[in-house]
């Protein structure tokens, strides 16, 4: 494990508020400077602060991942980019058994003591209840989205600054001015960092290839989630990932569904590693956004430090053959 991926792992898996962030981000402002590379922290909408190092301007490609921290919840986010149908149907299922059966329980039995304890009237007990019922619901829905940090980010998405990290770390010299990495802020709550981001560099990015790391540390099957604008270089993806023993590489433009950062750029790439289903055969994602998000796979950010380097020395071959 290098150095800074135990560091990381050790310092600051919880980056959730900005005193926990601030450490975080003054560390990877020492290490960027270490590399040599340009370091800046953009602000965006909603208070976001994006990391952003090396120049976008004269960077063929752009790799993000980002550093925000969820809060902790009772049931994993469990995620099948390649079966929206399952993945509708378990996030309904825990909406009806985390949220609106808890509050129906506790309105209606509200209501029940209110009229048969106390006596009062059923009119106003029926309106407290409803209330009561819309005000627990509420609390729920805010303590998923800024509730107490889930303290075990491995995958989510301490993966993914680590990759970042190695990318950086192992790109040759030579090809440093070819890259830009940007660590997003607010992913958890929207992808609000990221979208600041597209805006503010809407002329630059519009057309830019943006590969972005998200949970990239718990699985052998790596996904390749390809916006419209990105399809073009399928099968440069696929030249530069180096086949590996127990691991596979999928790349999709069609009926997949993987909701994190690249979805703010049209030629924006989603990579995410995916476990896979002994009934069926279904590619999936489980344990993020609980305690038991633990894994980060060496293995996994060595294969796509290595991918990702080689992409790049591919990309401005490509690019030089073209001009």
């Amino acid at each position: 494990m290098k150095d800074y991926t135990k560091y990381i792992m050790e310092r600051h898996q919880v980056r959730k508020t900005k005193k926990q962030k601030a450490p975080f981000i003054e560390y990877i402002e020492k290490l960027a400077s270490e590399w040599g590379y340009h370091f800046e922290v953009e602000s965006g909408r909603f208070g976001s602060k994006n990391l952003v190092v090396g120049d976008i301007g004269t960077a063929k490609a752009v790799y993000s991942a980002h550093y925000d921290t969820p809060a902790v919840c009772p049931f994993p986010n469990f995620i099948t980019p390649s079966n929206l149908t399952l993945f509708i149907f378990y996030n309904v299922l825990c909406a009806l058994v985390f949220f609106l059966v808890p509050s129906f329980i506790l309105s209606g039995s509200l209501e029940l003591m209110l009229e048969r304890w106390f006596h009062v009237d059923h009119g106003i007990a029926s309106f407290v209840s409803r209330i009561v019922f819309v005000l627990f619901y509420i609390t729920e829905c805010f303590l998923l989205l800024f509730g107490p940090a889930n303290k075990h980010t491995a995958n989510d998405n301490t993966s993914g600054v680590t990759l970042l990290l190695e990318i950086m770390e192992s790109m040759p010299q030579n090809m440093r001015s070819d890259v830009a990495f940007v660590f997003f802020d607010k992913e958890e709550l929207g992808l609000i960092g990221s979208a600041s981001f597209y805006r503010k560099h809407r002329n630059i990015m519009k057309n830019k290839l943006l590969i972005n790391f998200d949970c990239v540390g718990d699985g052998k099957r790596f996904m390749f989630i390809l916006r419209c604008g990105a399809k073009p270089y399928a099968e440069l993806i696929k030249k530069a990932f180096t086949p590996c023993e127990g691991y596979e590489i999928s790349i999709k433009s069609k009926g997949v569904f993987y909701p994190s950062d690249q979805k703010n750029f049209p030629a924006g790439v989603g990579v995410a590693a995916l476990n896979t289903s002994r009934f069926l055969k279904i590619k999936y994602m489980n344990k993020i956004h609980t305690r038991r998000d633990r894994v980060c796979d060496e293995k996994n950010i060595r294969l796509l430090a290595g991918w990702a380097v080689s992409f790049t020395a591919l990309l401005c071959e490509e690019q030089a053959g073209i001009d």
